[in-house]
């Protein structure tokens, strides 16, 4: 191989990410898998519904870490506190749920009980689906509150918007 060649076959083993994005069960056994992709992947996600890095240093210490904020508040029935506020009423419900399900496997902290990355595609493509079909529906609003929430916070269906559309590409 002459140098030209070489240098395009590199391949870099270092462990990159940030703290929040990087699977817990590499700090434990210091080995990378297929499902600490899919652990990366599904913080990301939470980022997505709240509209928030995955570290935020500077607010109290149980919601430095995006992940497990999001697992507490799921499990605490108080994710409408975390959702971001832009989302609330302009997406199904039956389409959040499955986002959130999906999201909530992801960043199991067992790997073995993650889904595989086809099963989240699969997923998110149902979620996407869901919320299309919303609008077919007779053309009748839908509201329903979301589980998992403490209040009866309701969330109405908008057909013309769904969550992967970018309304605002500055940001939040």
């Amino acid at each position: 191989m002459d140098t030209t060649t070489m240098s395009k076959t590199h391949i870099s083993t270092a462990v990159k990410g940030s703290f929040g994005n990087l699977d817990p069960e590499y700090y434990r056994r210091q080995q990378l898998t297929v499902k600490s992709d899919v652990y990366s992947f599904g913080a990301l996600l939470c980022e997505v519904l709240c509209a928030r890095p995955t570290v935020v240093h500077a607010v109290e210490t149980r919601q430095m870490n995006l992940a497990e904020w999001t697992k507490s508040c799921h499990r605490d029935g108080e994710l409408d506190q975390i959702i971001d506020q832009n989302m609330k009423g302009k997406i199904e419900i039956e389409c959040l749920n499955k986002y959130v399900e999906i999201a909530m496997s992801c960043i199991n902290d067992s790997g073995m009980e993650r889904p595989s990355l086809n099963d989240v595609v699969r997923g998110l493509k149902f979620a996407l689906q869901q919320h299309q079909n919303c609008g077919e529906r007779n053309n009748e609003d839908v509201v329903a509150s979301v589980p998992g929430c403490a209040t009866n916070e309701s969330v109405q269906c908008i057909s013309e918007m769904i969550f992967s559309e970018i309304n605002n590409p500055n940001g939040r």
